[in-house]
């Protein structure tokens, strides 16, 4: 008598990334008091929240989502989080730029090249701590940018919200490691290991919802500094800049003011995936203006408290 065959099943790389993103969103909950997820409308925060929703199926997801308001927000991407916050019933913690700069926390330079992208340092620090959050999630990935490449998946941040690239803690066999004392938090970036082209292989798998200025979509946008910023009410022309119209879609969205766009026909998840296969440079490097400031800007802004 010869035995039935053995039913098999190969993981592919999204399911192993997946599962690596789930392990780690479970082991947050069930170690460290207090967490909280980075919740923005970009796409990596959105992929973020739909692992932690399935990492706790068929139960609500059981932490609040705290969104760093700069004020200088593209209307979609409010829009697209409120709607996002009431389908799943979340609870929203708005910690906002704005209230930081009229009590005098922050000075905001007006020059017509400058972003409130930094002030959001002070905001996020202060939302963590009237939060008393233990631990907050983030959608940073490795191959972003040369700094965040360096950080662990649990980075640790002392009282002051700041970052040692040379004090972190070891992660052999993914054992994490979240102890902290009160003041102190830890940083989690469940997405560390992906990529962007596997968070729109995934956003195409998974039929994720994003908001629209992540396909193409006719806009008017100005030329600077190499890049295409679309031509928003924040938005302070320099002498000789003018408007024209354009077919764009956003790699990346963060502060209206500093985030570029590119030309794009790219209407759908599968054309993104096609578009980003053939890209030679990483979304924050082509289209994010604040990381230009200098070659540390990112790592500067990190030990600062920056995500």
């Amino acid at each position: 008598m010869t035995a039935p065959p053995t039913a098999t099943y190969e993981l592919t790389d999204l399911d192993l990334l997946e599962a690596e993103a789930v392990h780690i969103v479970r082991e947050v909950a069930a170690t460290i008091e207090r967490p909280g997820l980075l919740f923005s409308g970009g796409k990596d925060s959105v992929v973020m929240l739909h692992l932690a929703a399935k990492a706790f199926w068929p139960a609500p997801i059981p932490f609040p989502v705290m969104h760093v308001d700069t004020g200088h927000n593209f209307d979609e991407v409010i829009a697209f989080r409120d709607r996002t916050v009431a389908r799943l019933g979340l609870r929203l913690v708005v910690a906002s730029v704005q209230d930081d700069i009229d009590a005098g926390r922050v000075v905001e330079d007006l020059s017509p090249r400058a972003s409130r992208n930094r002030l959001q340092i002070v905001t996020l620090l202060r939302g963590i701590r009237e939060n008393a959050f233990g631990a907050v999630f983030g959608g940073a990935r490795r191959d972003e940018e040369k700094a965040r490449a360096k950080e662990r998946v649990f980075s640790f941040r002392d009282e002051f919200g700041q970052w040692d690239p040379r004090n972190q803690r070891p992660e052999l066999w993914h054992l994490y490691n979240g102890r902290h004392r009160k003041g102190e938090n830890i940083r989690v970036f469940p997405l560390s290991n992906w990529t962007e082209l596997d968070i729109w292989n995934y956003v195409a798998r998974e039929g994720i919802e994003l908001p629209s200025l992540y396909y193409a979509h006719e806009r008017q946008v100005i030329s600077r500094d190499g890049m295409l910023l679309a031509d928003t009410r924040f938005l302070r022309r320099i002498d000789g800049e003018a408007p024209f119209p354009a077919r764009v879609r956003f790699r990346t969205i963060g502060d209206a003011t500093c985030t570029g766009c590119v030309e794009s026909a790219a209407a759908t998840a599968a054309d993104v995936v096609a578009e980003v296969a053939a890209a030679r440079l990483t979304e924050r490097g082509a289209t994010r203006a604040d990381d230009r400031i200098s070659e540390a800007g990112m790592e500067d802004r990190k030990k600062e408290g920056y995500f």
